[in-house]
């Protein structure tokens, strides 16, 4: 599963532990694209880890970080961007990412985001008393707003990455106008 033309940006969106790297790199394998995380971006720009951004910048600094890098990010082209899990908060963050590329929404249950991400260290806002209610707190924030801003919704709930990705390189060959008809 290599090699298939789909030209045009692909970006990910979604909770955290969603899937959006992992998928994300599967699907720029498949479509010949080059792969970002805009997260990883920020880390190795920045020379530190995301959590002590926020520990020295407070969240509001490490947001407009992210919103520098998907902006600069996005108008590569053919590219594959995972996006940070709030990175949809920002409005300018959406317009960029609607206007310049097709915005797939990874979306998993909260039991499975938190069986996911319940031993990773590296997710500040998870550092909490009730980590699983702070999900859900943030998946019903967010939850519309990847709704607004996608193309494209794909369950990622107890699926393979191999089924995901052959699953949304479908979907896309679908959406895409230089799909053979």
């Amino acid at each position: 599963m290599s090699g298939m033309k789909l030209p045009g940006n692909f970006f990910l969106v979604g909770l955290m532990g969603a899937g959006k790297t992992t998928i994300g790199r599967a699907l720029a394998r498949a479509t010949d694209h080059v792969f970002y995380d805009s997260d990883h971006e920020i880390e190795a720009r920045t020379g530190v880890k995301i959590p002590l951004i926020f520990e020295v910048e407070g969240e509001a600094g490490f947001r407009e970080r992210e919103a520098a890098m998907i902006d600069e990010l996005s108008t590569l082209k053919d590219i594959v961007l995972a996006t940070g899990g709030g990175a949809v908060i920002n409005p300018q963050n959406r317009a960029h990412l609607r206007a310049r590329g097709t915005v797939i929404y990874l979306r998993a249950s909260v039991d499975d985001l938190y069986a996911r991400t319940m031993h990773d260290r590296n997710r500040p806002l998870l550092q909490t008393e009730n980590p699983k209610q702070r999900l859900r707190e943030l998946f019903e924030v967010r939850d519309p707003l990847y709704r607004e801003v996608a193309d494209l919704i794909i369950d990622t709930s107890r699926q393979t990455v191999q089924h995901l990705a052959q699953q949304l390189l479908h979907e896309l060959e679908l959406k895409s106008p230089h799909a053979p008809r």
